[in-house]
């Protein structure tokens, strides 16, 4: 099976998979809300947020480095996955250690035993779940993906409709869905026989340390980008204010979700071709041509609908997130081609490199935060936010191709980041005629990339037969 062909499977295998599961998310988001007031929402979303601050530097980063060493055709597995768990239980025992310092926090005291079954439950799952998809299993990895979510929703209806649990009953569904699934993966996998003690190896640690121990810091400081804005939107603003702004994140989240399916298989096709120096350029250079295409018209056709899928997908309490997902939308276009960019370091593991210019947009975020929150509340952190992905998008275009020379269409990429930055101050701003304005102004990144998706399609096809 070629590489296109092999990236088109995978992806198609892994959409059918995560996003089958996303969307039953989204479908009981009016559920959600419902259950949850808007100040209950919003502190579950912090206690939630906080854990996932955590889950980096309680696994050492080491569900980075897993994949990227276990996708390695010439690759010792057995002692990829023995050495990652023993780094994921050094990590572990070092975290339950400090775990107590969060009782420090006035805010999380009643939560602290909820947020530590959280990092742990992630952790474990998402290592067996990596090694998984790096040797090549992506119909499994998509069926735990679907079963996570399945277990998840499950247990959010158990513990909020049935039982009336509130926050905790929210938070724990995740810990029970993650446990259940990691037991679901090792049977499957049958990872008991892949762990061996004898396997743990000293060199194999060092190169996973090296490699990982960057990405603890790059994942801390997306996720500060991330956070930051929900912290300082609940200082400033409130709690209610925060579980509005928190709601607008799910719509958003499409594009997202989008981006981090097609991840999911490109970083496997990234690593296997990566020794065809030359055809690496050609791989990537037609790959990023049809991602931008496919992330901007979707951005683009997200923000026309913006107040629609308000409307359909949130409880009335919630509809003023509408005002903020415009701009948490463009944000959200310029995260994918960050994503993409990353690959490029993974493949030739400059973790370092991702770790840096990751800073730029952390630091710009939480300056940005402070100075456009107390003066336009949740959308100057919307804006915070995206200003601080463009910056970081920026930062890597200049780098990412001195490593890997592939074309960046920069005069598209510039041209239609304009154009969707339009419409999403079109809808905001709500002039006389927004949605003819917006409609003008989506069908024309629509006409802009449709070629290039048709394009990418004819290849594929070519390709195949």
């Amino acid at each position: 099976m070629n590489r296109y062909k092999k990236l088109f499977s995978d992806t198609v295998i892994l959409g059918l998979g995560t996003f089958g599961s996303k969307l039953l998310v989204f479908l009981l988001m009016p559920l959600y809300t419902a259950w949850l007031s808007t100040s209950e929402y919003g502190i579950a979303e912090l206690i939630t947020s906080t854990a996932n601050l955590l889950i980096p530097l309680a696994c050492v980063g080491i569900s980075n480095g897993i994949f990227r060493f276990a996708a390695e055709r010439e690759s010792d597995q057995k002692a990829v996955f023995s050495t990652s768990l023993a780094l994921l239980a050094i990590g572990t025992g070092i975290f339950l250690l400090l775990s107590p310092l969060l009782l420090l926090i006035d805010y999380f005291t009643a939560y602290v035993w909820l947020i530590v079954l959280y990092v742990l439950s992630a952790n474990l799952q998402a290592v067996c779940a990596q090694y998984v998809r790096a040797i090549d299993r992506p119909r499994l990895f998509a069926v735990q993906g679907i079963l996570n979510t399945a277990l998840t929703i499950l247990f959010n209806v158990l513990f909020l409709a049935a039982f009336d649990m509130g926050v905790m009953g929210y938070v724990l569904s995740v810990i029970v869905g993650n446990l259940i699934t990691t037991v679901f993966l090792v049977v499957c996998a049958k990872l008991w026989r892949v762990f061996r003690l004898s396997s743990i190896s000293r060199r194999m640690m060092k190169e996973l340390m090296w490699f990982s121990l960057p990405m603890i810091p790059t994942t801390v400081c997306w996720l500060i980008t991330d956070l930051s804005d929900r912290y300082m939107v609940t200082y400033f603003c409130g709690e209610a204010v925060n579980g509005v702004y928190s709601a607008a994140y799910k719509i958003p989240t499409i594009v997202t979700l989008v981006s981090s399916i097609f991840m999911q298989a490109w970083q496997f096709s990234a690593v296997a071709s990566s020794s065809d120096e030359e055809g690496c350029k050609s791989f990537y250079s037609e790959v990023f041509r049809g991602f931008l295409s496919l992330i901007f018209i979707g951005a683009a056709g997200l923000i026309l609908l913006s107040r629609v899928l308000t409307s359909l997908l949130l409880n009335s309490a919630y509809f003023e997130a509408w005002q903020y997902m415009p701009t948490l939308l463009c944000a959200a276009a310029f995260e994918a081609i960050v994503s993409f960019l990353a690959t490029v370091y993974m493949v030739r593991k400059k973790s370092m490199h991702s770790f840096l210019t990751a800073m730029i947009g952390t630091v710009a975020n939480v300056a940005l935060n402070l100075l456009l929150i107390p003066v336009y509340g949740a959308l100057g952190a919307a804006i915070a936010t995206m200003a601080a992905y463009a910056l970081v998008l920026i930062a890597r275009l200049i780098d990412a191709p001195r490593m890997i020379r592939f074309r960046l269409y920069l005069p598209r990429l510039c041209v239609n980041a304009v154009l969707l930055l339009a419409a999403a101050a079109v809808m905001t701003l709500d002039p006389p005629g927004r949605l003819l304005w917006a409609l003008l102004l989506t069908l024309a990144i629509t006409a802009i990339n449709a070629p290039a998706l048709l394009s990418a399609l004819k290849r594929l096809v070519a390709r195949r037969k």
